[in-house]
C-alpha cells in the first residue's frame, strides 16, 4: 500500500487526513439526521416527562383512562413526612401483591404533585424479582403529595399517596 500511495504522489500524512476529514463529515450527516429525525417526532413515548407537564396530564398520558383503585393494604409507601433537603428525598414502595408468572407487578411508578416533571422514576419489574419493593431518592421542588403507582401485569392499577412537607426545596427553591 505504501508502494501505491508514494506512485500517485500521496504520503501517509495526507492519506490520514483524508480519512479524518471522512471521518468528520459523515459524524456531521448522523448529527444532522438524528436532529432530523428528532423534529419530525410528533408525540413522546410513554413515561417520558413533558416540560410543565401537569400531574393530572401525567397521569392521564401514564394510565389512559384506566381507574386507580386505593392501594391501601396493598401498597406500602415509606416517605419523610418533613423532608428537610428536597433535594435528596428518599422513598420505598412496596407491594404486597403476587409475583407469579401468571399475575406480577409489571411497574411501579413514583409520581409528585407539584415538580415541574411530576414522573420521578418508573421501575419495571418481572416476577423473578421474587417481591415488589424499590427504593431511591427523589427530587421535590416543595411541599407536594407523592404518589406511588403499581401497575400489575394485567393492567390494573394501585395508587397510594402521602403528603411530603419540604423546607429547601430541591428544585432550585
Amino acid at each position: 500500500m505504501d508502494f501505491r500511495m508514494k506512485e500517485q504522489g500521496l504520503t501517509r500524512r495526507a492519506f490520514v487526513r483524508i480519512l479524518g476529514g471522512f471521518g468528520v463529515m459523515a459524524a456531521t450527516v448522523s448529527a444532522g439526521l438524528l436532529s432530523l429525525k428528532s423534529g419530525w417526532a410528533q408525540t413522546a413515548p410513554l413515561g417520558t416527562p413533558q416540560p410543565g407537564e401537569k400531574v393530572d396530564e401525567t397521569m392521564k398520558r401514564l394510565f389512559g383512562n384506566r381507574s386507580l383503585a386505593p392501594g391501601d393494604g396493598k401498597v406500602k409507601l415509606e416517605a419523610p413526612l418533613i423532608a428537610e433537603n428536597g433535594a435528596v428525598v428518599p422513598v420505598t414502595v412496596e407491594a404486597d401483591l403476587p409475583m407469579t408468572p401468571q399475575k406480577y407487578v409489571k411497574s411501579v411508578y413514583i409520581i409528585s404533585d407539584k415538580n415541574r416533571r411530576p414522573l420521578n422514576a418508573k421501575f419495571s419489574l418481572t416476577p423473578q424479582a421474587g417481591k415488589a419493593s424499590v427504593s431511591t431518592n427523589i427530587r421535590l421542588a416543595d411541599t407536594t403529595d407523592v404518589r406511588a403507582v403499581v401497575e400489575m401485569n394485567d393492567g390494573t392499577l394501585y395508587m397510594v399517596k402521602q403528603e411530603v412537607k419540604v423546607t429547601v426545596g430541591g428544585c432550585g427553591g
